[in-house]
């Protein structure tokens, strides 16, 4: 084995249910603009229109509970997403096929500092410095295939401190999970390991301090976690 200049990164592993075992990370994509309604509210047209991916690192997906407030932003949001988790991938992908590379579901968080993606928005540059910030993307266990099938329906919802803020259904996405992964894998190589955020509902807003969110997808139980 060729020795490396200095100590391998941990690899990134989320839990899964029923067993000890973690689903090692390789890379994170993210869709956005997903639900029609959250398109509206962000000032963007409805219309189904080619989608578009932007990335986190797989070292941003945090399951502790725990979401630091982050530094050099005073207006950080909440947006609730059901993950897909793959364990097979390749190029090209029909969609009639795609949903047999799915490995699982999860729930998790794309936490966003809004007022430093708005001007990367407004200066036309990539959005990394307001999505892909450490600990952006507070993760629940995930749920194999075998236990949830592949959810098509069903609320996706998050409050906080109590109050219901956001509110869909995984059958309002604009783009289905096997269209998600089917196109990707016309632009990348998919792979074991890559996890999919499949966008948010409408009714984003900014979180503080001591918040607690209370993240869910039906049929993939609630990921509880305190903004510190």
């Amino acid at each position: 084995m060729t020795p490396h200049v200095i100590d391998l990164p941990p690899v990134v592993g989320l839990p899964v249910v029923g067993t000890k075992a973690t689903f090692p990370v390789r890379r994170v994509y993210c869709i956005g603009r997903n639900y029609a309604a959250h398109a509206i509210e962000m000032g963007h047209d409805p219309d189904r229109e080619p989608p578009f991916f932007f990335q986190k690192n797989p070292d941003n997906l945090d399951p502790s509970g725990d979401f630091p407030y982050p530094p050099q932003s005073s207006d950080v949001h909440h947006e609730v997403e059901m993950l897909v988790a793959l364990h097979s991938g390749g190029r090209d992908i029909p969609q009639g096929r795609a949903l047999d590379h799915v490995y699982g579901y999860g729930v998790a968080l794309d936490m966003t500092r809004r007022d430093l993606q708005g001007q990367m928005k407004k200066m036309g540059r990539p959005w990394e410095i307001g999505k892909a910030f450490e600990r952006s993307a507070p993760v629940g266990p995930i749920h194999t295939v075998d236990s949830v099938g592949h959810p098509d329906t069903g609320a996706v919802q998050l409050k906080v401190n109590g109050e219901l803020r956001q509110k869909g259904n995984l059958n309002q996405m604009i783009w289905k999970v096997a269209e998600m992964i089917s196109y990707l894998s016309t632009y990348f190589e998919l792979a074991a390991g890559d996890v999919i955020l499949s966008g948010t509902p409408s009714g984003v807003g900014p979180v503080a301090r001591g918040d607690r969110l209370e993240a869910s997808v039906d049929g993939l139980g609630t990921l509880a976690v305190r903004v510190t």
